[in-house]
């Protein structure tokens, strides 16, 4: 950690601001003492007598309080008492010279962003439990970070608007989460964060800004070579930089949407069930949603309508596009180069189109679309996208089918690398396979979870994480995984939690049966409910309660329980 340079950097700061009014003072207090020690005093007998200086350095001291314990050793001259004012007076000067540089001292940017990365790196130091780097505290960041604190998960912030980081104080999150105003391209605030700690196990890159993006994972890469990169990136040049980085994932909004889109046309029970598992609001797992076939009508070709016009394409889905600035127009798709509005929809077939997407760069345009689109055709499918998070609220109320607000399909695809990384393999596998793998794990879902809210989370079966299975397993006992979510209130039963994959170090295995043999280091990754999960836990880390899972009997335990099993037992076979 740099922590020393920026230590040194608020000292150099309080030095060069306090200087004068520390010398100020002390000149000060030099003068007056030395003056009160050289003028001559009576003591009681009359005698002329000099004050030391000791006696007047006490007497500076205590007037400088403002405290009053009189005049000492002795009554005071007239002389002395006239100098005791001069030096009062240009002590109370010099003092009030020392406090306005104090406050002009804590006020000054460079102090105060000083102070601010040595406390940062001064906490982040401290921090002994895995942490996630955000760069970026926008929408995204913001939503992330709270995914993250429900799980659990430490974040440490960077973001050069003062505002967002002044906002991170106030979020009531489940872990602390340290935050710096800074820029997160400059090497020193990278350091500070921690990029260098063992600590750290990934580095999510947020900002608008890819050239920045790419920086800042280019540098990560230099400090730490091993660290998992997670970076939002919409252009194709920044992604193929990217990508030949070792250990980064790329993500880009508008192609996991029209993914997931694509899905929904394709697969709409898995694509139901994705939701579910990211807990996207009103998705109840078994009502997937239903898309319909036919026309479509893409408003805007940027970067969200050309993702979604080549998988239409892919699909054999015809489209309609309808952008005033197109550039490079697809050549199997019907292009009207205007803006949307009822004219122009209508020219595009809104009366029998299947669906209508509102994709532009402005939110205003695509709430205006949607009001078009409710007055023209309101059975028509509508998705819209949302630029703005601010405008929550107007999008809620226009009741689209689908929404894109980039900001959240970004953070939930991240929060699952991070969260449930082998979720994605799961998605993709049943994407490829036979639809009646879905239709079984829904079923299963359905039975374990029911209505309650879907917990995802991981075991390992090592010592550190499940003492007891570890201990069994590394004795070379064979343990199922029907073994361990056994109920052991019903032995007949289950857990309310479903296994989805088991990491290995040869792969990853996908949906394992509950005759899957388990072995040491494990990781197994679960969705169920949080009884399931207590219960889970506490199954893997007592010897008592998983010999009882496995051997259906629970022997005596103490020395009594056992001296009365063995005698009784002979007269039981009598």
């Amino acid at each position: 950690m740099a922590t020393t340079s920026e230590l040194d950097r608020v000292a150099m700061v309080v030095l060069r601001f306090m200087r004068r009014p520390f010398f100020a003072i002390v000149g000060v207090y030099a003068v007056g003492i030395v003056g009160m020690a050289l003028i001559p005093g009576i003591d009681e007998y009359g005698n002329t007598r000099h004050m030391s200086l000791f006696h007047a350095f006490y007497f500076f001291t205590y007037t400088a309080t403002t405290t009053g314990f009189g005049e000492i050793p002795s009554a005071f001259t007239d002389e002395q008492r006239l100098w005791a004012i001069v030096c009062l007076y240009m002590g109370v000067i010099a003092w009030l010279y020392a406090v306005g540089s104090i406050i002009r001292l804590l006020q000054n940017p460079h102090f105060i962003l000083a102070l601010n990365e040595h406390r940062f790196a001064r906490i982040v130091k401290r921090i002994s439990d895995p942490f996630v780097i955000l760069c970026g505290f926008g929408d995204t960041g913001s939503l992330l970070a709270r995914g993250l604190s429900d799980q659990g998960t430490r974040a440490v912030i960077i973001d050069g608007d003062p505002e967002r980081i002044k906002a991170l104080a106030l979020r009531d999150y489940s872990v602390r989460m340290p935050g710096l105003c800074a820029d997160a391209s400059v090497p020193k605030h990278l350091l500070d964060a921690g990029i260098k700690s063992p600590h750290c196990k990934s580095l999510v890159i947020l900002f608008k800004d890819e050239d920045i993006n790419l920086k800042i994972a280019i540098i990560a890469k230099f400090f730490n070579p091993s660290i998992q990169i997670i970076c939002r990136s919409t252009s194709k040049r920044h992604r193929s930089h990217l990508s030949a980085l070792e250990n980064v994932t790329v993500i880009n909004p508008f192609e996991i949407f029209a993914q997931l889109l694509n899905m929904s046309i394709t697969a709409p029970k898995l694509h139901n069930l994705n939701s579910w598992l990211v807990h996207a609001p009103d998705v109840r797992l078994g009502h997937p949603l239903v898309v319909p076939e036919g026309h479509w009508i893409l408003c805007g070709y940027g970067r969200m309508g050309k993702w979604l016009n080549k998988y239409f394409a892919e699909q054999g889905i015809s489209a309609t596009i309808v952008d005033p600035h197109i550039k490079d127009p697809p050549e199997y798709s019907q292009v009207i180069k205007e803006h949307a509005d009822h004219q122009t929809l209508k020219q595009a077939g809104i009366e029998t189109a299947a669906g209508v997407l509102a994709g532009t760069n402005h939110d205003a345009d695509n709430l205006g679309i949607l009001m078009c689109v409710n007055a023209l055709n309101p059975s028509a499918f509508t998705i819209v996208r949302q630029n703005n998070h601010e405008n929550q609220l107007a999008f809620d109320a226009a009741q689209a089918d689908l929404t894109l607000q980039s900001s959240l399909t970004t953070a939930r695809r991240i929060l699952k690398f991070l969260i449930s990384p082998m979720v994605q393999p799961l998605i993709e596998k049943l994407q490829k396979s036979d639809p009646e793998q879905t239709d079984e794990l829904v079923e299963r879902l359905q039975n374990a979870v029911g209505d309650h809210i879907p917990q995802m989370w991981r075991i390992n079966l090592c010592p550190g994480e499940t003492t007891a299975a570890a201990e069994f397993l590394a004795k070379q006992q064979s343990l199922t995984l029907g073994d361990i979510i056994r109920d052991p209130h019903n032995l007949s039963g289950s857990l309310p939690c479903v296994p989805l994959t088991i990491d290995r170090n040869e792969g990853v295995r996908i949906l394992p049966r509950d005759i899957e043999s388990l072995r040491l280091g494990d990781e197994i990754l679960f969705c169920g409910t949080t009884q399931g999960k207590r219960m889970l836990s506490a199954s893997l880390n007592n010897t008592y309660t998983l010999n009882y899972l496995i051997s259906g009997t629970d022997p005596p335990r103490g020395f009594f329980f056992k001296w009365l099993a063995t005698t009784i037992e002979p007269f039981s076979h009598r």
